[in-house]
Parts: structure tokens; C-alpha cells; sequence
């Protein structure tokens, strides 16, 4: 395989999760499929810089179209700050619940500080002992999930995952609405 290989598995589905039956493949780099077809990628880090969670993770939301509600316990990645600020200056509805008690250091306050002051609404959660979720859904037909918190140990040091479905509208639906209890339960965060 060479450097450039993506290892991470791609699957195809017909209709929902459960019948995974098509394809197991090898792909070439990390994109947004086409919006017909339903797929999942997975990522692991702290694997090579082009076959990452890391790389999965910012894949999602850069494809963003409209629509980006993200779920985290813990943020600090600048690069995912610099993600999610690009996509609302593209005109992407972005908006952040996190949990409260997981952002209370000066990384996480600088990484919150700096997406609600590019006009992103942000929202603290403390209605559970921990809201541990690590989830974006994008456009209302995708969702990234998994271990990956979106901090630099994450990144580097962890050993994560992440799991993208794409195109999935039905399990976009259900997570959105999780999605909103939380930011329901959030109050806003102030900078």
C-alpha cells in the first residue's frame, strides 16, 4: 500500500444501517460521496496525517452544504475552530452544544471564544453529569461519530476513532433530535 493509500474501510448500504451487504473497499484520500449514495468511512487516529479521524473530521465539515450541529465533551483543535469558522463564512448554519464541566480550561475557553466571536451560537451543557457525545451532522443527511473528541490530544496522542455515514437522512434525523435536546438543556455561552 502506499503513503498515499487511504487504509480506512468504505461500506455501502441499501436502505438503513442494518443490511450492510454491497461493498467493503479501498479509497483514495477522504471526500464527501456523491449525494445519492449511501456510505460509511472510518478513521483512526493518531494514525498517518492522510488516513486519520483527524482528516474524517474535518472532511465532514468542509463537504458542508447548509447545516452544521456539532455535539462535543471536549474542544480544543484549532484546526476544527479554523473548520467550522470557514464553513459559516461560507454561509453554513453552525452551531455548538458542549459540555460544560469538559470546557472549563484556557484551551477549551480560547477554541469557544474564538468560533462565538466569528458569530457561531454556542451552548453549555450541564444537564447530565458529563455530556459526552462527539458528533456533527451536517445538512441534515450525515453524521460523524465516535470516540474522537475534537481536541489536540485527540488528534496526537489518543488512540479515537470516528465514523462517518454519509447521506443517511433517517439516522441524520434522529441524531439532530438529540442534537436539540441538548441545546434545549444548554445555556448560551458567553465570551
Amino acid at each position: 500500500m502506499t503513503p498515499n493509500t487511504r487504509k480506512s474501510s468504505l461500506w455501502r448500504f441499501r436502505g438503513r444501517l442494518t443490511p450492510v451487504l454491497v461493498a467493503v473497499g479501498l479509497v483514495l484520500g477522504v471526500s464527501a460521496p456523491a449525494r445519492s449514495e449511501t456510505i460509511a468511512q472510518v478513521g483512526f487516529s493518531p494514525d498517518s496525517p492522510e488516513d486519520s479521524a483527524r482528516v474524517l473530521v474535518l472532511s465532514v465539515i468542509d463537504a458542508a452544504k447548509s447545516q452544521i450541529r456539532m455535539l462535543s465533551y471536549s474542544f480544543t483543535a484549532r484546526d476544527i475552530v479554523d473548520a467550522l469558522i470557514r464553513a459559516k463564512g461560507r454561509g453554513v448554519d453552525v452551531m455548538l452544544v458542549v459540555d460544560e464541566k469538559g470546557n472549563r480550561d484556557n484551551y477549551s475557553q480560547k477554541a469557544l471564544r474564538a468560533v462565538a466571536s466569528a458569530g457561531i451560537p454556542v451552548r453549555l451543557d450541564s444537564h447530565y453529569a458529563i455530556q459526552h457525545d462527539k458528533t456533527i451532522i451536517t445538512d441534515g443527511v450525515n453524521v460523524e461519530t465516535g470516540s474522537f473528541n475534537f481536541t489536540d490530544s485527540a488528534e496526537k496522542r489518543n488512540s479515537e476513532n470516528a465514523l462517518v455515514i454519509w447521506n443517511l437522512p433517517s439516522l441524520a434525523k434522529d441524531y439532530l433530535a438529540h442534537w436539540q435536546s441538548r441545546w434545549d438543556w444548554g445555556r448560551p455561552f458567553v465570551p
